[in-house]
């Protein structure tokens, strides 16, 4: 895969052409890997990431939008199509989608130094959503912020904007629900890679708009659904 960018992908991380199975024994392994302590940069560009379907589900499409920051001005933008390569399993997106992310993301002229991707990050049953996947990958900070749970469980969310509660599966916390707009259901926020459950929280929060999801997301949720202009096939 090339990278124009000249900054590294994991390029021998593994390989795609595994069975579900070899895929959750795969998971199970790379989780040890995953860094769930603050190791940023400063951050000039934020990155969203959303993942679309195509020809009902034959293509995969992925955007990925970078933002300024603190402004949160587009910079960039890309879309990035190619045919799907596995099936869909609950807890194996991430290798259903991430090779076209990855596509998507060698194509930008832009390093961001953090990544928000919509879906999990450790919120998953093996720790590695597809935020933390990701992140191993591009050896970034990521983000995971899901509009549903996958798993776990948690109390009430108080009503009021900006408000959580933590996400536990047992006594673990692996994330937190988060009220990001007065009057819907909430999303679900937990760290990918290299970010504190504290810090992924508070840059959610911090690039939320007048809507339910964070900036970066809801303009890449916008490209991956067609619903706005991409940068390319």
């Amino acid at each position: 895969m090339d990278s124009s960018l000249g900054w590294p992908f994991a390029a021998n991380l593994h390989d795609w052409a595994l069975t579900p199975s070899e895929a959750i024994a795969l998971q199970a392994r790379l989780a040890s890997r995953i860094e769930c302590e603050d190791r940023v940069e400063p951050v000039q560009c934020i990155a969203g990431m959303d993942i679309g379907f195509e020809d009902g589900g034959a293509i995969t499409r992925a955007a990925v939008v970078v933002l300024a920051w603190p402004q949160l001005a587009v910079l960039e933008d890309v879309v990035h199509c190619e045919p799907t390569r596995f099936p869909y399993v609950p807890g194996l997106l991430a290798f259903r989608e991430l090779p076209a992310a990855l596509a998507a993301f060698s194509r930008l002229s832009r390093r961001p130094e953090l990544v928000m991707v919509d879906g999990q990050g450790i919120a998953h049953p093996r720790r590695l959503g597809i935020a933390a996947h990701l992140g191993l990958w591009l050896d970034l900070p990521t983000i995971g912020i899901a509009k549903t749970r996958l798993c776990g469980h948690n109390s009430e969310v108080p009503e009021r904007r900006g408000e959580w509660t933590p996400l536990l599966d047992g006594d673990e916390v692996i994330g937190a629900v988060l009220r990001s707009r007065a009057g819907v259901r909430p999303v679900y926020v937990s760290p990918g890679h290299r970010l504190s459950l504290s810090t992924a929280l508070a840059w959610t929060r911090a690039c939320l708009g007048r809507t339910k999801l964070p900036e970066p997301t809801r303009l890449a949720d916008r490209l991956a659904s067609r619903r706005g202009r991409g940068g390319g096939a």
